[in-house]
């Protein structure tokens, strides 16, 4: 009798010995099928076999198993040789290379090398930490799922989606429904995206917010974020907002580190507090310097409620005139102004060196604490354009074209180089340089500097002349109204009756011409200092021999609509 209960004792002992160190499970129906190996340390098992012939292990104390390379802890664990499910409760952590998984139930299917988490799961894996009530990890693929709700900490960053998938290899998470990001930097919000723990990069595949902490607000359905240099690629069409720039594209490339955002495909920009547009097939958009830069087809509109007016070229650039030039190069040139515009000129240049010039600080007798002032508020003139090459100017009141083009907002003028020309109903001036003066948006005076020409068109190849070395004209509502031409002038102005029949054509030359205009049609000019002059009888000369020399008519250059801007 005692020497059967010592051999009973003996086999017993043996087997725990050898349950420690290591036991696999019972073969599980495939030869690829990994074995579950239980570790040395765990401290109790008991065998049971239910009455449908199915057999339990069980494990309490401190649990270890292992398959392949990935380990399981927990406190407590059921193995069923048959369904090759086990079950583990209590303190359940799972080691797969750089993944750890922690849960307080387990329940593991060996063959399949599934398993399904629950209650306080959390995933991390040295880059991120990812919660949720329900788990699904595939060992084999290092794959997690989740479906009732998680939560993904990266760093300062946190991820909230009712869906997702965990890929370990990659480090990639694919967000789906109801995702959120929060960061101290960033907000986002979308349906479905694909977001890299280790590169902290986030690939967006429908329709998303995204706003940072300056109030910028990105609206996309396609592109790349990356959360460490907040630079991102859009591929779809995409609107940015910040601030009074709104930009539009189908692909946007943008960096905070540089503050260069460049727009492609249909562009659009819209500076609302200078009241710009700008459409362009490629625009670059500098947000520090607040300088922007459009090229293929580009179209600038400078809105008004009524004739605003269009400017197209093969190049529009905008920045800031304080980052162009000193205080001191921004006065207006003397043009040796006179007659009706002398006291205006003067006043536009007392008005820019006061605007430019800093005034002298009070002086004070007794010292005081320092107090932060605010800064200024952000000077709407302090910008201008530039247009070059192929430049066309459209309003309902007035059209232009030259071949470069200069707009500064601190004085409104538009300064139009090389062979510019200007129509304003049937009247067409044009010279080397043209200076067009706008006053709440709307055309006021025109200036043109050497080889001044203006040409009035009264019927199909009948045209009154004005040529001189300098001509000042003003408008009225839009149509000009008078005009002033200075230095060898000359006129050839025909004349008509009561029923608009010609009866002569008078040709003259004076030191200065007096053009008055009488509902944007050429009335009557007046001569003034060292008139000479001849009245033909109009029998005696026909209209072609009657042109100034430099006459051209130039109709063709001249955009009828705005849309022909968009050619």
């Amino acid at each position: 009798m005692k020497r059967a209960l010592f051999l009973s004792l003996l086999l017993i002992n043996a087997f725990l010995g050898e349950a420690q160190t290591l036991q696999p499970l019972p073969a599980a129906g495939s030869d690829s099928t990994q074995p579950v190996i239980i570790l040395p340390g765990t401290q109790r098992q008991r065998f049971f076999r239910l009455d449908d012939g199915t057999e339990l292990q069980v494990l309490a104390g401190t649990v270890g198993l292992r398959q392949g390379n990935t380990y399981f802890y927990c406190d407590s664990l059921v193995m069923n040789s048959i369904t090759k499910v086990f079950e583990a409760f209590g303190h359940v952590h799972i080691s797969d290379d750089t993944t750890q998984i922690y849960s307080d139930y387990l329940r593991y299917l060996t063959d399949r090398r599934l398993a399904y988490l629950q209650r306080n799961v959390r995933l991390t894996d040295r880059h991120s930490v990812v919660t949720t009530n329900e788990l699904e990890y595939d060992v084999a693929t290092k794959t997690a799922t989740y479906h009732t709700g998680g939560r993904v900490v990266i760093g300062k960053s946190v991820l909230t989606s009712q869906e997702g998938v965990y890929n370990g290899d990659t480090k990639d998470i694919f967000f789906r429904h109801k995702v959120e990001l929060k960061d101290p930097g960033t907000y986002l919000r979308t349906d479905s995206m694909i977001y890299n723990t280790q590169t902290r990069q986030t690939q967006l595949i429908t329709d998303t917010y995204i706003r940072d902490s300056s109030g910028r607000v990105i609206r996309t359905r396609e592109g790349t974020y990356d959360m460490n240099t907040r630079q991102a690629t859009f591929t779809q069409r995409t609107s940015i907002d910040d601030k009074c720039l709104r930009v539009v594209g189908d692909r946007i490339a943008s960096d905070d580190a540089t503050g260069i955002v460049q727009i492609e495909g249909n562009a659009v920009l819209i500076d609302t507090c200078q009241g710009i547009n700008i459409l362009a097939n490629r625009i670059f958009a500098n947000k520090r310097t607040e300088a922007y830069l459009a090229t293929k087809k580009p179209l600038m509109i400078i809105r008004q409620d009524k004739d605003s007016i269009y400017v197209a070229a093969d190049t529009l650039y905008s920045a800031r005139i304080s980052d162009l030039a000193k205080p001191s190069d921004l006065v207006l040139p003397d043009t040796s102004a006179t007659g009706r515009d002398s006291l205006a000129a003067d006043s536009i240049k007392n008005k820019t060196v006061a605007a430019v010039k800093p005034k002298p600080a009070a002086k004070s007798k007794v010292v005081a604490k320092t107090v932060k002032t605010p800064l200024p508020a952000k000077d709407s003139t302090d910008r201008y354009f530039e247009a070059y090459r192929n430049v066309r100017i459209f309003s309902d009141s007035l059209q232009a074209v030259g071949d470069s083009m200069f707009y500064s907002f601190r004085d409104s003028i538009f300064r139009l180089f090389k062979n510019p020309v200007a129509w304003n109903k049937k009247n067409q001036v044009s010279g080397d340089t043209l200076y067009l003066y706008t006053k709440n948006k709307k055309a006021d005076k025109i200036r043109v500097f050497n080889n001044s020409f203006i040409a009035s068109e009264v019927k199909t190849g009948i045209y009154n002349q004005v040529k001189s070395t300098r001509l000042d004209g003003w408008f009225e509502n839009g149509n000009i109204d008078s005009i002033r031409c200075r230095g060898f002038a000359e006129s050839v102005y025909f004349l008509q009756d009561d029923d608009s029949a010609f009866t002569g054509v008078n040709q003259t030359s004076a030191d200065i011409m007096d053009v008055r205009f009488q509902k944007g049609e050429l009335h009557r000019v007046i001569y003034r200092s060292a008139v000479k002059g001849t009245l033909w009888p109009i029998r005696q000369k026909s209209p072609s021999e009657m042109r100034l020399p430099g006459f051209g008519w130039y109709d063709e250059r001249r955009p009828k609509t705005k849309y022909d801007l968009f050619q």
